[in-house]
């Protein structure tokens, strides 16, 4: 098996702090987190990370899974640590909690599922953008990932957002559909002992509110909350929300294991 290559941010927050390791949505990068990493960096040491073609991290070779990629995490960081991702991070977090359960002290899913879409719909969108790049998802993606208002209200970031998309490898891109079309965990949620916050935002026709209540419902100790003004990129749409409601959990687990 071939690790796949994602790439690493530099650490921001006190080199002493517990580790917090942040992950991306398919067609962004570690850019979906800039508007929150400031709030997090306050309490942890925080590290956000990239698919491969996304971002800094070089293009894929060859095909991966989902689980292959929790795997890629957990090489490139040092230690235990918190994890919080976003739709496909997210995925890559319930397989961490599956596959590296000893590593992950607690992790928020935010705006996924344990499984996303379908395998058949998947499949299209990789030939898609096989054929045409990944310039031809920009209108449908601008539409799913923000909520209403939000490109009006930060048209920089949410271009931003954007023009990583455009300029992401499009096979690499194609492969991460792959690896959801065959991504479902649905059934092995209960092997997951960690705690788990599971977060919606209530724009979100992705992965919507059943989708995180699956999730909260599933594992052994999950907890699930929405998210008013977000859509899909909840770390975009609603930073600051979005970094409370992940102080107050992790705060909050930290609590309980010391009580």
């Amino acid at each position: 098996m071939t690790v796949p290559a994602i790439a690493l941010t530099d650490p921001a927050g006190a080199a002493g702090a517990p580790l917090l390791v942040l992950g991306p949505s398919l067609g962004t990068s570690t850019l979906l987190w800039d508007r929150v990493i400031p709030a997090l960096a306050e309490h942890y040491r925080v590290v956000a990370w990239d698919l491969p073609g996304h971002g800094a991290a070089p293009a894929s070779t060859d095909a991966f899974t989902i689980a292959e990629l929790a795997d890629a995490v957990a090489d490139a960081v040092q230690g235990p640590f918190r994890y919080a991702g976003v739709s496909l991070g997210g995925a890559v977090g319930l397989e961490l909690l599956l596959r590296h359960r000893d590593r992950v002290t607690a992790a928020a899913i935010l705006c996924s599922g344990a499984a996303i879409g379908t395998s058949e719909g998947w499949h299209e969108r990789a030939a898609q953008v096989r054929a045409q790049s990944t310039s031809s998802l920009i209108i449908g993606s601008a539409q799913r990932w923000f909520a209403p208002g939000s490109i009006e209200r930060d048209p920089d970031l949410t271009g931003r957002l954007l023009h990583v998309l455009q300029n992401t490898d499009d096979e690499s891109y194609a492969r991460c559909c792959d690896a959801l079309a065959a991504f479902d965990v649905r059934d092995r949620l209960g092997e997951i002992a960690t705690p788990v916050l599971a977060v919606w935002g209530d724009h979100d026709a992705v992965t919507p509110e059943a989708s995180a209540r699956e999730i909260a419902a599933g594992v052994r100790h999950g907890q699930a909350i929405g998210i008013p003004d977000a859509s899909h990129l909840a770390p975009a749409d609603s930073p600051a929300a979005t970094a409370a409601v992940l102080l107050d959990f992790f705060a909050t687990v930290a609590a309980e294991r010391a009580a």
